[in-house]
């Protein structure tokens, strides 16, 4: 984190022509305000030193014996150094570290977590909150469901449109066709006046509502770094305009997300989703939907019942019944250990686990529910398109590739994935070799299992069919990837993606999707004469 921020300073100055200092000066004014703390992590920059020397004169960054020296720039010349601040042989095999011949009482503080900083402690705590439950933080009648956006509310969830009534959330059956209150939260209710049929039984009842619920991983909760947070060139305070929603939503971006999307996209591409398709076909599914994700959520070992439990919000009597994706497309086999295969999961690992949460589930989902298991990603695509190419940081300078960050990363030992962000091609397709004996686990379950309130279904992730696709509308396969951490979907993948699912869906599945609601046109058009009531 020391190394992008003061690397973002560094190229401010030079873009700019400005000293270090009018530099972070001038990142201060572009950052929301009680996110100034890092003026106080920027006080030592020194225009002759590059990010990982200031970086670890700050002790931000350390070197633990016995390890490697991790640095993201090749070492500087020894006569740009500022005093004080060198490079010495280390030992051997080693070809250089950094001493300092000083330290900085004013500057260095104990960094041991950016939440001790009283401005920002109450905010941790908050995000500490919802990554531990996967709740909404703001959710006073205890239903799941919140009108706060962030925080694991409606961005994540649909929203909630009495949170002080613990029997109104979206997805339950209405409650007496909804005559006097919108039980179900869909925005139908009342009765008409010309009939006096309640709007709900008029427009959904046999209308086959059903939701749609994500348990995956940080792709299916949508990571995105925006990439003008570090391209200069581009950089404004309408760039940072975003920061503290992204903070609050872990980084994550749900409401644009494959799965659970509903905003237009504000991150580049455009918003497609399979929750905005099923809500197309029926007017009826509005607001229902469940993003449970995770970033670096992997299923082995932790108890997924008890996962689930606590976070999946389906009465089995009372609501609706449900699409579930149950998509980790990656995590089972990525991790940043140096002994990465390892850390794999094991095939059968993966069948304990899934069968645990499909067991789980069918306690949980109404009949009638569907569940989708989607195969594992082969990353392979990610070194094959990026390693060579520059990453937003090396893109001023072309100092920077895609290469070096993956390398750097991995010595770090925080990689998203050991086995695919790398320039070993036998790891490559090791890691490879795993994720399809992994799909191949959970392409076995679907064809023999079966359970009491849901039926399954398995497809693979398209990733394969999304590139042919993109080519054929002029685009570059890296733009199927986020350009910051050069590993997940981009909001293009996510887009094409929904597309080439609902055509397999329409084509191999369609009782899934349930069938087309004709009183859709007369639904929109009295909303339009209500005012949206």
């Amino acid at each position: 984190g020391c190394v992008l921020v003061v690397s973002v300073i560094e190229q401010l100055a030079q873009w700019h022509n400005s000293t270090v200092k009018a530099a972070v000066e001038r990142l201060c004014n572009y950052i929301p305000g009680k996110y100034q703390i890092i003026r106080h992590m920027l006080c030592r920059i020194d225009k002759e030193m590059n990010a990982d020397v200031v970086c670890h004169s700050l002790k931000l960054c350390k070197q633990d014996p016995g390890q490697p020296l991790c640095h993201l720039y090749p070492p500087p010349k020894r006569e740009k150094h500022s005093p004080g601040l060198f490079y010495a042989p280390a030992h051997a095999g080693q070809k250089w570290q950094i001493i300092s011949a000083h330290s900085s009482p004013i500057c260095y503080f104990g960094f041991s977590s950016v939440c001790a900083f009283p401005l920002l402690a109450n905010l941790c705590e908050k995000i500490k909150y919802v990554i531990r439950n996967k709740l909404p933080f703001e959710d006073f009648d205890g239903d799941k469901f919140s009108t706060f956006p962030t925080l694991r509310g409606y961005h994540w969830r649909g929203r909630d449109c009495d949170d002080k009534n613990t029997t109104m959330y979206p997805g339950r059956r209405p409650d007496n066709w909804d005559v006097n209150s919108d039980s179900n939260c869909n925005g139908i209710w009342g009765v008409d006046p010309k009939d006096g049929i309640p709007y709900e039984e008029k427009f959904c009842k046999g209308a086959d509502s059903q939701g749609v619920v994500l348990l995956g991983d940080s792709a299916g909760a949508h990571f995105h770094i925006p990439p003008e947070w570090m391209t200069v060139t581009e950089m404004s305070a309408k760039s940072f305009a975003n920061l503290p929603m992204a903070f609050t939503d872990e980084l994550d971006w749900p409401q644009f997300s494959e799965i659970t999307g509903f905003l237009n996209s504000t991150i580049g591409g455009w918003t497609d989703s399979l929750y905005l398709r099923l809500r197309q076909r029926n007017r009826c599914n509005h607001r229902d939907l469940q993003n449970i994700s995770q970033n670096g959520i992997t299923y082995f070992p932790i108890n997924i019942a008890a996962y689930l439990s606590f976070s999946l919000a389906r009465n089995q009597l009372l609501d609706y019944p449900a699409i579930v994706i149950y998509a980790t497309i990656g995590n089972d086999v990525c991790n940043g250990n140096r002994d990465t295969l390892a850390h794999m999961t094991t095939p059968k690992e993966m069948l304990s686990n899934v069968m645990q949460a499909l067991r789980y589930l069918d306690t949980r989902l109404p009949n009638g529910s569907h569940v989708i298991l989607t195969g594992l990603v082969d990353g392979r695509f990610l070194w094959d398109n990026l390693h060579d190419r520059y990453h937003p940081l090396g893109q001023l300078n072309r100092d920077v590739t895609y290469s070096q960050l993956y390398s750097f990363l991995n010595c770090l030992q925080v990689s998203p994935c050991s086995g695919w962000l790398t320039p070993n091609e036998t790891l490559r397709n090791l890691t490879s070799e795993r994720a399809l004996q992994l799909s191949n686990v959970l392409k076995e379950i679907a064809t023999s299992e079966k359970f009491a309130n849901f039926d399954i279904f398995y497809m693979d992730f398209p990733l394969r069919q999304t590139a042919e696709e993109w080519r054929k509308m002029g685009g570059q396969p890296w733009q199927l990837i986020e350009p910051v951490d050069g590993f997940h979907p981009s909001q293009i993948a996510a887009a094409l993606g929904t597309s080439i699912t609902w055509r397999k869906a329409l084509h191999e599945w369609p009782h899934v999707l349930g069938k087309e609601n004709p009183f859709n046109h007369q639904i929109e058009a009295i909303f339009k004469d209500q005012g949206g009531h």
